[in-house]
């Protein structure tokens, strides 16, 4: 059964009688209209996920994959090359550089242990042996840091295999060493003020549930002798519990709007000391519709490497997508194009003439070593 599309929930003045909105029904149309707005967007955020994770999984990945294995045969080739007696010993240290980088960057990231053999063949160390002292080196300066930063021992047995299990040590430490909190006997202003707290939130809950009483009032399946209409209202009370489970009041209310119980007329003769309570819930929902919202798009964000503050719509996400794809298979033309040209030696040499090796051993992107487009192929 098709559903209808909901009425949209403000409050109007009414025109005999050329009245200004109130401040509490000016704050209600506001929060409506922010909620009504964040709710598109966190729907359009829910059915963009599936949408993107088809497409790197069908799409992105399979590609990311071609282009690994060519960066492979692109080692594989380099090896041939090395021992060539074209090539001479400052073109020998340039090979092995390139061996080491692009065997070390993918294994590192791609899990391409096979190429192992050929990183230390070429580099003056052992992988497993360099990496395991990077990590040693990354762990004791992650340990530094927090031991200053928080002014607490982490002791010996701390894990720093993944950030996860660091920042839960971390946690657990910090709850181990922190001094014991005496509790302050509260002040009557601050009873009073708790008190009155609870009270408000009792009847900000209770105007929820007014409303939902009313609708299951006359939605209530059970009552409803016809059947076709009791279908009607059993889908109607399923939207009912749902909403009310969710303390959505805004939805409760398009409903009401829906099935007629009220109109916007009945809106505007909402007092404002009660609509004060249905602003407090709005508030919260709000709130909390932005906070999901933010989850999603700050999971994104760490997942791109993106400063939490940039701004990320799903549109722009899947246009990211679009353009990272473009360039996978750009790079794939570009090394396939290399790969056949470099079979010719004469061919390579030239090219590695003009290539340096970058004075930093240290690179956050292999594009560094790119130097004014040099690197072949383009890869990433």
């Amino acid at each position: 059964m098709p559903r209808p599309k909901n009425k949209t929930v403000s409050i109007i003045p009414k025109a005999e009688e050329k009245k200004t909105l109130s401040s509490a029904q000016k704050q209600f149309n506001s929060l409506t209209k922010k909620i009504d707005k964040q709710k598109k967007l966190l729907l359009e955020w829910k059915e963009t996920i599936p949408s993107y994770r088809q497409q790197i999984n069908q799409e992105y990945e399979p590609l990311e994959d071609v282009l690994n294995n060519h960066k492979s045969e692109w080692v594989g080739l380099l090896d041939q090359l090395y021992d060539m007696p074209l090539f001479k010993k400052t073109d020998k240290l340039k090979i092995k550089h390139l061996i080491c980088e692009v065997s070390g960057d993918l294994i590192a990231e791609f899990n391409k242990d096979e190429l192992k053999p050929l990183f230390n063949k070429y580099s003056d160390e052992d992988y497993d042996t360099l990496n395991q002292e990077t990590e040693s080196a990354v762990g004791d300066l992650m340990k530094s840091i927090a031991e200053g930063m928080f002014n607490v021992d982490l002791g010996d047995d701390v894990d720093i295999s993944s950030p996860e299990k660091f920042h839960a040590h971390l946690q657990e430490k910090l709850r181990e060493q922190a001094p014991p909190v005496k509790e302050r006997k509260k002040t009557k202003k601050q009873l009073e003020k708790e008190a009155h707290q609870q009270q408000e939130e009792a009847l900000a809950s209770k105007s929820v549930q007014e409303v939902y009483r009313k609708l299951v009032a006359v939605l209530h399946p059970d009552r409803e002798p016809d059947a076709q209409e009791r279908e009607r209202k059993t889908e109607l009370m399923q939207r009912v519990n749902t909403a009310y489970g969710k303390k959505d009041l805004l939805q409760l209310l398009e409903l009401q709007l829906e099935i007629e119980q009220i109109d916007p007329a009945h809106l505007s003769n909402i007092a404002d000391s009660r609509l004060k309570y249905f602003n407090k819930i709005l508030k919260e929902q709000l709130s909390e519709l932005d906070q999901e919202t933010h989850q999603i798009e700050n999971m994104f964000k760490l997942d791109l490497n993106m400063p939490f503050y940039a701004p990320l719509s799903p549109k722009q996400l899947m246009s990211m997508l679009k353009n990272d794809t473009r360039a996978l298979q750009a790079d794939i033309d570009a090394i396939q194009h290399d790969l056949e040209a470099f079979q010719n030696p004469v061919l390579f040499k030239a090219w590695l003439k003009n290539y340096k090796v970058p004075k930093s051993p240290i690179h956050d992107d292999f594009d560094d070593l790119f130097f004014g487009g040099l690197m072949p192929f383009g890869f990433k």
